[in-house]
């Protein structure tokens, strides 16, 4: 295969993947689905469990509350096997994990940014788009805090996914375009203005 051929090859594989998981939006089981796909997605699977939760409550939207719950469990859940990945077989399962998805670049940063910015960056990652599923093995190889680990993983996991729950619940179909083009750049907005308020919190005091 080409360099050129890899990219495509990766990008169908994706698209399989994506095409794969919508597919349990018309399930009986989707609920469990939603749960166990959060889970993959915090350590191993590629795709973000998003796309499913607002197929889901678009479908249903009187237990979007329900729903962004039972996302927020599992993908907090799947951080901390990750983190167990980290911990305890990052030579042999994590970098694995990291150079399938071709990033040992991020987790070399990543190295960088605990030593500077601790909890925060892990509260960012869950999020953000930036992916959860390195920073939650890299927390578990640089031996960071579990406690603390998972309380700014059901933070910021919490507030993604019951933000975008709530704006569907409350806007429907229009507010779900509007989250499908500009996301990435909503998310990165409100960590700037949360460490900015923090930041001049600090200053004033």
């Amino acid at each position: 295969m080409t360099t050129q051929a890899l990219p495509v090859a990766r990008w169908r594989l994706h698209r399989r993947l994506y095409d794969w998981m919508m597919q349990w939006a018309h399930s009986p089981h989707s609920q469990a689905a939603l749960f166990l796909l959060a889970f993959a997605e915090s350590s191993v699977f590629p795709i973000p469990p998003d796309a499913l939760l607002i197929a889901l409550v678009l479908g249903a939207p009187a237990r979007w509350l329900l729903l962004a719950g039972v996302c927020t469990v599992g993908s907090v859940l799947g951080g901390i096997a990750g983190y167990g990945i980290g911990r305890f077989l990052m030579d042999t399962v994590g970098m694995r994990v990291i150079d399938f998805y071709h990033a040992r670049h991020y987790y070399e940063q990543v190295m960088v940014w605990y030593r500077q910015y601790d909890y925060w960056i892990v509260f960012t990652a869950a999020f953000t788009p930036i992916p959860y599923k390195v920073f939650t093995i890299a927390s578990g190889a640089f031996h960071m805090n579990l406690a603390g680990f998972t309380l700014v993983s059901v933070i910021g996991r919490g507030a993604r996914f019951f933000l975008v729950a709530g704006l569907l619940r409350l806007f429907g179909e229009p507010v779900r375009r509007f989250i499908d083009r500009y996301f990435d750049w909503l998310a990165l907005a409100f960590v700037v203005l949360l460490v900015g308020g923090f930041a001049l919190l600090r200053y004033a005091r």
